[in-house]
């Protein structure tokens, strides 16, 4: 069903780029010219769009330095996608986001160091012109696009494409400032869904699924499932300020808590980020990622036997600082 929905707005995502391409018609029919341009510059008008490529690096090379160290480069390549639809009482924002960073070190093996896709799609209705409140309903996905292992071992995967796989889905209330550029949503119903298609990964109950049923000998009497599904609130926030010329803040908040599960256990999503503008081109980040889930366990080898052991959730953490290229348009 989630798939479904997935394809859906892929579809709706490609028909509004459909909707604004412009096609050659007779000459001799002026009367379709003219009203095939009012269609295309009211759609122009109710569309907008922003797209954004970039790449962060960072580099360290050494020759002759009597104090050592190891040659190393890193890259974080990304790109960000919007579509946004704004007419009388109606909004609806679109966005695909893409990052994926590798490091190479001397003397050791190409390591990842990001890895995200990710979707959201909101829809919202207001009442009149002058409310900034709306009947919302939003929908999220996210997953990665290759295999994450625990370095130094490169040869038992710990996560890859759709293990895990999110989904959000849900409807609330949302309010949108009119002068500041702060959104905040709040939805009583939402189903989140976790998918774990990686058979391994599910028997051994990784992100929350249901583990596989063994015998006393260990041997696999039933599969592990490799779907979750919870009903939950979420409330997320997105907030984004210019605080100085060419320095903007942008501040990113998402809370859920199942009912079923230990509600009032929750899950967090905070991502706040500097962006510090050269140029039109170059572009400077200083940002901090924080998650914890709750089903997330981690592993780790305790005795030294090589083999990693099942532990419990933990605070995640990602700190990032890079200069880079930018290209919007």
């Amino acid at each position: 069903m989630k798939f479904k929905i997935f394809l859906l707005f892929l579809c709706l995502f490609c028909l509004q780029s459909y909707a604004k391409t412009s096609y050659p018609v007779s000459v001799s029919d002026t009367t379709s010219i003219k009203k095939d341009t009012t269609v295309s510059d009211t759609m122009m008008i109710y569309w907008t769009e922003k797209n954004t490529l970039g790449v962060n690096l960072n580099e360290v090379a050494f020759v002759n330095w009597n104090s050592g160290g190891n040659n190393s480069i890193s890259a974080l390549f990304y790109a960000n996608f919007e579509r946004n639809f704004k007419r009388d009482y109606t909004i609806w924002k679109n966005s695909a986001s893409f990052r994926f960073g590798i490091n190479a070190q001397e003397g050791r093996e190409i390591r990842k160091t990001e890895d995200e896709f990710r979707i959201n799609s909101s829809f919202g209705f207001r009442r009149d012109s002058t409310s900034h409140w709306y009947y919302s309903g939003q929908f999220s996905f996210n997953t990665q696009f290759y295999k994450g292992f625990k370095y130094p071992d490169t040869d038992v995967a710990i996560s890859q494409f759709m293990a895990p796989g999110y989904s959000f889905l849900g409807v609330g209330g949302q309010y949108s400032d009119p002068v500041e550029d702060l959104t905040a949503y709040f939805s009583p119903l939402t189903m989140k869904s976790t998918y774990v298609l990686n058979q391994r990964l599910a028997n051994e109950g990784m992100f929350g699924v249901e583990p596989a049923v063994t015998d006393e000998l260990g041997n696999i009497i039933k599969e592990g499932e490799n779907m979750r599904t919870e009903i939950g609130v979420l409330v997320t926030s997105d907030f984004s300020k210019e605080v100085w010329e060419n320095i903007n803040l942008n501040n990113k908040v998402s809370l859920y808590s199942d009912y079923l599960n230990k509600f009032g256990n929750i899950d967090v999503d905070w991502q706040l980020n500097v962006n510090l503008k050269v140029n039109d081109f170059v572009k400077a980040n200083v940002g901090t990622h924080i998650r914890y889930d709750d089903d997330v366990k981690f592993k780790e080898d305790t005795n030294g036997d090589g083999r990693l052991e099942t532990l419990g959730p933990r605070l995640q953490l990602k700190q990032m600082l890079g200069v880079g290229v930018i290209y919007e348009f």
